[in-house]
């Protein structure tokens, strides 16, 4: 039996190979990735046996291949140890190797395996498995070998090998770092100084290593070091890659809100150009050791202007460097702490601007070191961090919308060197069904990042260190409170596409902060408001341009800080218990102090929203503008709280809800006055708010979400009406459609419906007409206004609209108009009671 099901097995595998191209061609034209790496450790490998090593290698094929014939390339990252593997070669394949057989952190005071029983696995590790097999490089050569030919057997694909190394203490037992090399550690992740500094420098030692057949001479610099072994290893076991991980290569600290430049009370400017240096030397030394491998990074758990401000990584200069590097992904750490507004902010900020076209998607299936497998337990088996940062995209310079080239999955084992295939079962359709709603127009709000700027006062304008440090966090805790942005390009690439695509952000909002006075980018904000965009500007405006200053009818007075009580007009959320009325500003954490006031306050043009009072002193702190020549333009201003602070944790801790206002809320407040209102009903100010994603493809829109608190409702309210979630029930409320959305969701929006109450419903009905691709139903309607977006290329010809009919539709057709371009490609019916489908 076994000989038959093994003969079977590589029949099928043949046929897969020599039917790939076939199979390509059922994948979505456009939407193949061009890579998927598969990342594992070798714990899955339990026996030091080739046909057992052969045998496991197909296993790992074959559980993802419903999803590798969506990509060119396949690689698969081996986390062998922790990079010092690579560190310790000494240029024999005969040398022992130590690896990541372990569960927990094994480089602590405790050995492996002993201790007290109640030590957490950050202070003690245990073997995975009794008598874990032992190997040499020669076998880890063997394993990387046996994965390309197995890999090329199954899929008919290229297979790449990548190597990775991780400057913590986290995954194998390192000498190297650990004991004889002290000197090369930094930063405060996992304990005092405890991870490798890229541009530390090393003692001497007389250890042979591949590179250093007679040992490290003094004063070698780290990225020399470990460039000229890289090569060796990297060549000598047949990589093609190497992976930098938890932040290596970007400053030292990479988890912490603190780093070299900032210590949490104040900024360190004299050391910015200092540090900048010494990063670009890492890199610069790094490369001219281990000249061709591609390099590809996670990078940090935060953002790029925050990794700047903080510990003085130069994103812009490294991206420019000509490393052959691929931008950091999103971080996992959603996953841990469901900080998904941080997660989007570091994956957008940092792909605004990117070294070539490639940039990564990643996705937290298993952790092999920590006992813990998030697909299964931290998400529950729901997929939220799949739908939010798949609903990312980027505009390039030339107005063409990029969605990731590159998916990673952290692990395909999971602790204990199992693969359940319950995972990749349960987590590809999430991955396809994103990856083929992928966004091809801008969203409704599009970031316009200060990248360049950014960079350029940091080394111009060092007292604005902490306007860059801010702007980022306000932006994180503006997602956190439900604020629907994944849409990014940067102010470079605004400029260009705006020129190349006049009219590509005529159905969104921008938001950027104030342009630099005199700038092509102020004028162009200036015009493009003027003539009919829509933009809302954050954060402090003490550089503002007279133009500018006089399009947003600003002033600055005196600086304020500290507590303050809050003036607002808003009525949004609904609570048992409502919102503090006080904020709390603090100079440091939110870019200087809050100076800003409407200049001409009987400007019958200008609506003020919001002011902040302390004492006798007001200042006004969000309102919008519009005047009857800018051809319905609209400009909004939100100075911005960052209502976070330094409590000496990894992250900022945000103010306490139940007695302090957090200022990232006015973003979506503000989106009212555009036409867009999002509101949420909870009990009170602990509950925390939904995080939200609103994506277009094929010119549908897509709303995903995650939802902390399945307590809360959600009402909805656009421009064009209501959105009609497709496959649910609203009840309609005052104009607003209402839902009760689950943990995880993710749903297409064709229908928008002006209506006051009901329950109205929308879903997919069968055809039944062999000339008709799509049915959709929507029920419940009552003298209601319709807007139906079809996909793309869809004529008003192809449209088929009846009214209280049924199959086979020969009666019921009613008449439809093209909508207001304003509101983009869609159609209108008006005054409908009923049921209504609508096909094409």
């Amino acid at each position: 039996m076994k000989k038959f099901l093994v003969v079977f097995f590589l029949v099928q595998m043949a046929v897969w190979k020599t039917t790939s191209a076939q199979i390509n061609d059922v994948a979505v034209k456009g939407k193949n990735f061009y890579n998927i790496s598969l990342e594992s450790s070798l714990k899955p490998f339990k026996k030091n046996d080739k046909e057992y090593i052969r045998k496991v290698a197909a296993e790992m094929f074959l559980q993802w291949q419903s999803l590798l014939r969506h990509t060119d390339t396949v690689s698969i990252m081996l986390w062998t140890a922790d990079g010092s593997e690579i560190l310790d070669y000494s240029g024999s394949l005969n040398q022992p190797l130590e690896w990541a057989k372990y569960m927990g952190n094994p480089n602590t005071n405790h050995e492996v395996g002993s201790g007290p029983k109640e030590l957490s696995l950050h202070e003690r590790a245990y073997e995975y498995l009794e008598n874990p097999p032992k190997f040499t490089y020669e076998d880890l050569k063997f394993i990387v070998q046996t994965l390309k030919e197995t890999g090329s057997k199954m899929t008919g694909k290229v297979i790449r090998v990548g190597a990775t190394f991780d400057p913590g203490p986290e995954f194998a037992k390192s000498d190297f770092k650990y004991k004889r090399h002290r000197e090369i550690l930094g930063g405060n992740a996992m304990g005092e100084k405890s991870f490798v500094s890229c541009y530390s420098v090393l003692n001497a030692d007389t250890h042979k290593y591949a590179g250093y057949p007679t040992g490290i001479p003094a004063n070698t610099h780290f990225g020399t070091f470990f460039g000229r072994q890289s090569e060796h290893f990297l060549k000598d076991l047949g990589y093609d890659y190497i992976w930098f991980s938890n932040g290596f290569g970007f400053g030292v600290e990479g988890w912490n809100s603190t780093g070299a430049i900032f210590t949490g009370t104040d900024f360190i400017k004299n050391k910015m150009s200092e540090t900048r240096l010494l990063i670009a030397d890492f890199w610069k030394l790094y490369r001219k050791e281990c000249p061709s491998y591609e390099i590809q990074t996670r990078g940090t758990n935060l953002s790029a202007g925050i990794d700047l401000a903080r510990d003085g990584v130069d994103l812009k200069n490294i991206y420019g460097g000509n490393f052959n590097i691929l931008p950091p992904p999103n971080s996992p750490w959603a996953a841990l702490d469901g900080d998904f507004g941080l997660e989007m902010v570091g994956y957008m900020s940092r792909i605004s601007e990117i070294p070539d076209n490639r940039y990564l998607f990643r996705y937290y299936t298993h952790d092999p070191w920590w006992v813990n497998s998030p697909w299964l337990d931290r998400y529950g088996s729901e997929p939220h961090d799949i739908y939010l940062p798949m609903s990312v995209s980027r505009i390039n310079d030339r107005g063409e919308i990029t969605p990731p080239t590159h998916l990673n999955f952290l692990t395909i084992d999971n602790t204990y060197g199992d693969m359940p295939a319950q995972v990749p079962d349960e987590v590809i359709p999430h991955i396809l069904k994103a990856r083929y709603n992928l966004p091809t127009q801008p969203g409704p709000l599009v970031w316009v990042y200060p990248f360049d700027e950014y960079h350029n006062w940091a080394y111009t304008q060092q007292e604005r260190l902490p306007e860059i440090y801010y702007g980022d966090w306000l932006i994180r805790q503006a997602i956190n409170n439900g604020f629907p942005l994944n849409t990014i390009t940067s102010t470079k690439s605004f400029q260009t596409s705006l020129n190349n695509k006049p009219g590509l952000y005529n159905e969104s909002i921008l938001l950027c902060i104030v342009p630099d006075a005199g700038s092509a980018f102020e004028k162009q904000l200036i015009n493009f408001v003027q003539n009919g965009g829509k933009l809302i500007v954050y954060g402090p405006a003490d550089h503002i341009g007279a133009g500018f200053a006089s399009l947003l009818n600003l002033q600055n007075v005196e600086p304020l800080e500290g507590e303050f009580q809050l003036n607002s007009t808003f009525s949004n959320d609904i609570l048992e218990k409502k919102y503090p009325a006080r904020i709390f500003h603090r100079s440091l954490f939110s870019g200087g102090g809050v100076r800003t006031k409407v200049k001409e306050q009987a400007d019958k043009s200008t609506k003020i929203l919001s002011t902040m009072l302390q004492n006798t002193k007001a200042r006004d702190v969000v309102w919008v503008r519009t005047k009857p020549e800018w051809k319905g333009g609209k400009v909004g201003y939100v100075r911005g709280t960052n209502s976070s602070r330094f409590t000496g944790g990894k992250l900022l801790a945000p103010d306490d809800p139940e007695k302090w206002f957090a200022g990232g809320m006015y973003l979506r407040y503000i989106l009212k006055e555009f036409g867009i209102e999002y509101n949420i009903d909870k009990q009170d100010p602990s509950v925390k708010n939904p995080v939200l994603t609103v994506s277009r493809s094929n010119n549908a829109f897509y709303f995903s979400g995650y939802v902390p608190n399945t307590t809360v409702k959600q009402r909805f309210k656009f421009p064009q009406g209501a959105p009609i979630l497709n496959g649910f029930q609203t009840k309609f409320e005052k104009g607003f459609s209402t839902y009760s959305l689950p943990t995880a969701w993710n749903r297409e929006c064709r229908i928008f419906i002006e209506q006051n109450d009901g329950i109205v419903s929308c879903k997919d009905i069968y055809s039944g007409d062999k000339d008709i691709r799509r049915r959709l139903e929507i029920d419940g309607l009552n003298n209601a206004t319709v807007r139906i977006y079809p996909e793309d290329n869809i004529t008003a010809e192809q449209l088929k609209v009846y009214l209280n009919s049924t199959y086979p539709w020969k009666t019921g057709s009613i008449s439809f108009k093209a909508g207001d371009k304003k509101y983009g490609n869609h159609y209108v019916i008006e005054k409908v009671t009923g049921r209504v489908s609508v096909a094409w």
